[in-house]
C-alpha cells in the first residue's frame, strides 16, 4: 500500500507544475512491483486541493509553459486510471477545479461529510474544461454542466448521490473506512485486479456489443491465470486462496 499526501497546505495544495510532476513520480515509482497493491491519495490541511496554481497561468509565463502545465496534468489524471493498481482518493475538505478533477479521476473516492466540491474556474475567467473531462465522466451531464457554468460548490452528500464519490463518512471515520477498503484490495490477487481494472476502463468507452466481446475475452484470460485457477480451486475446496501475485498462465 502506498500513501501519497499532498502536503502544501499554505498554498491550498495547489496543483502547480512541480506538484503535478511530483505526483506523477510518486504514482509511477515501482508501480509494477508485485508488492504494490493500492495507492491512497490524501492531503494535509482543510483543502484537499484548490486546483491549478493561478500564479503559473498569467501571461508572464507564456503559452509554452501553460501548455506544459495542462499536458502534465492530463498525464497524471490518465496515469491514475492506467496504472495496474486501484487508486483511492481520501478527501477531507475542499476539492475545487483540478482538485475536483483529481477526485473524479481516482478509481474509488471517499470523503468526510464536511467536504465540498466545485469547478469555479468560470468565475475567474478560466472555464474548467480539463476538469470537465473527468467530472463529466463521473456525474450526470446536467449536474456537470451546472457545476461548470455556475462554479457553485456541492456538498459531499450531493457528490455521493451524483456519483463523484464512493462513500461519505464522518471525519473521524474517514481514515479507518479508507484503509478498510485498501486492505480488501490488498487481499485480492494483484494480476487479477490489474486485468479487471484495465478491462473496466476499456469497456466503458466502448459500445455495448464491443464491451461484451472485450470483457468476455478478459474473463477467459482471467481463467488462464494461475491466480484465477487458484481462486476457483480454493472455493471448491472451501479454503482461503493462496495468491502467487504473478502474471502467470497455467493453460492456453
Amino acid at each position: 500500500m502506498r500513501r501519497i499526501i499532498l502536503n502544501n497546505p499554505r498554498k491550498r495544495n495547489a496543483l502547480s507544475l512541480s506538484m503535478l510532476e511530483s505526483l506523477r513520480e510518486d504514482i509511477l515509482t515501482d508501480v509494477d512491483s508485485p508488492d504494490l497493491r493500492v495507492i491512497i491519495i490524501s492531503a494535509e490541511g482543510p483543502v484537499f486541493s484548490s486546483g491549478h496554481d493561478l500564479k503559473e497561468l498569467t501571461s508572464a509565463q507564456g503559452r509554452e509553459y501553460h501548455t506544459r502545465v495542462f499536458h502534465t496534468c492530463a498525464q497524471v489524471m490518465t496515469l491514475i486510471q492506467d496504472v495496474p493498481v486501484p487508486v483511492i482518493a481520501m478527501v477531507n475538505g475542499v476539492a475545487t477545479a483540478a482538485g475536483c478533477q483529481l477526485v473524479a479521476s481516482c478509481d474509488v473516492a471517499l470523503a468526510s461529510d464536511k467536504s465540498t466540491f466545485a469547478t469555479p474556474g468560470v468565475n475567474v475567467g478560466l472555464f474548467c474544461s480539463t476538469p470537465a473531462v473527468a467530472i463529466g465522466r463521473a456525474v450526470p451531464r446536467k449536474v456537470a454542466m451546472e457545476m461548470l457554468f455556475t462554479g457553485t460548490p456541492i456538498s459531499a452528500h450531493e457528490a455521493l448521490v451524483h456519483g463523484l464519490l464512493s462513500k461519505v463518512v464522518p471525519e473521524e471515520r474517514l481514515e479507518a473506512e479508507t484503509l478498510a477498503i485498501a486492505q480488501r484490495v490488498c487481499g485480492a490477487s494483484r494480476p487479477v485486479v490489474a486485468l479487471g481494472k484495465a478491462a473496466f476502463q476499456r469497456q466503458m468507452s466502448q459500445g455495448r456489443d464491443a464491451a461484451y466481446a472485450s470483457a468476455s475475452k478478459v474473463m477467459v484470460d482471467n481463467l488462464a491465470l494461475r491466480d484465477g485457477q487458484e481462486g476457483i480451486r480454493a472455493f471448491i475446496e472451501k479454503r482461503k486462496p493462496v495468491w502467487s501475485h504473478r502474471v502467470e498462465n497455467v493453460h492456453d
